[in-house]
């Protein structure tokens, strides 16, 4: 079950696993991580004792979580699910996740360290204009305000001497028809609502300090979610809150749209518009039984 931030994932999700005897499996890239649960929307207490969830709130600030790590966790969660007679739901918005599990990832060989070097100590624009030049299509497919995602992007091109496409496209299909998926939508407008109410509630339950916790051990993992930089910021005085606010708001938005592109094009997943359906239980309940018989 995947979709953008702030469509209602978490909330459906546990209604789901509350019909079909399921528990769920996180698949955030920053809900991974254990004390960053108002920054990033985490299930609350009292959702967790519902349903039992796996890979939430579970991962230490300072160590970093990739695709390829959280892929690893998720099986053993899912195996162990599996052996105990219930049913397995992935629920989250980092596609890159999800698809690391469904079809594995591009055997890549390992960057030369000197190279790393050089890239690592580009300033951002360079490190975007030098990949544009590698690979004039890459800019369009990464998130060009992630400095770890430019940065690694540049390795790959520049290592291999292949398009960064070349390397998505590269990914082996491992056991895609055991999973059964469906993207979560709304009208533009009511997911805008939405996101805004999410920041509100977020400052009123206290995110800044939760945040300023945080910056005591936070790695550069964690330290990417969406809002981190931007409280950090008003702790140090450098912005307001209602800046603070704005600008996370507008973050957020963003990410929201890159989710959605990301996984109508990399998954084939049949789409349910909550704006439009009344009772979207049914119509995930309905395939899942399908497929068990």
């Amino acid at each position: 079950m995947t979709g953008p931030t702030g469509v209602g994932k978490s909330s459906l999700a546990i209604e789901l696993a509350l019909r079909v005897n399921g528990e769920i499996v996180g698949a955030d890239a920053f809900q991974v991580y254990r004390g960053l649960e108002l920054l990033t929307a985490q299930p609350t207490a009292e959702q967790r004792a519902s349903v039992r969830h796996h890979l939430v709130g579970t991962w230490p600030l300072e160590e970093a979580c990739d695709a390829a790590r959280w892929a690893v966790a998720a099986r053993v969660c899912l195996a162990d699910i599996a052996s105990r007679g219930r049913r397995p739901i992935l629920v989250g918005g980092t596609g890159m996740y999800l698809k690391a599990l469904t079809h594995g990832l591009a055997d890549l060989p390992p960057v030369d360290q000197a190279l790393r070097a050089r890239v690592s100590a580009m300033e951002l624009p360079e490190a975007i204009a030098r990949l544009r030049e590698a690979d004039i299509e890459a800019p369009e497919q990464i998130d060009l305000r992630n400095p770890a995602r430019v940065r690694r992007a540049l390795e790959i091109v520049l290592s291999t001497g292949q398009p960064l496409a070349s390397h998505r496209q590269a990914w082996q299909k491992q056991g895609d028809s055991g999973f059964d998926g469906v993207l979560l939508v709304r009208d533009r407008e009511e997911l805008r609502r939405r996101i805004a109410a999410n920041v509100d509630a977020m400052f009123a339950a206290g995110v800044v300090d939760e945040v300023r916790l945080a910056l005591l051990s936070a790695g550069p993992g964690a330290s990417r979610a969406i809002g981190f930089e931007e409280v950090r910021r008003l702790i140090a005085g450098e912005i307001s809150e209602p800046e603070c606010r704005a600008a996370i708001l507008m973050a957020t938005r963003r990410y929201a749209k890159r989710q959605l592109t990301w996984c109508r094009n990399q998954f084939s997943f049949p789409i349910i518009d909550l704006t439009a359906t009344p009772d979207p239980i049914e119509s995930l309940i309905l395939p899942m039984e399908t497929s068990k018989e």
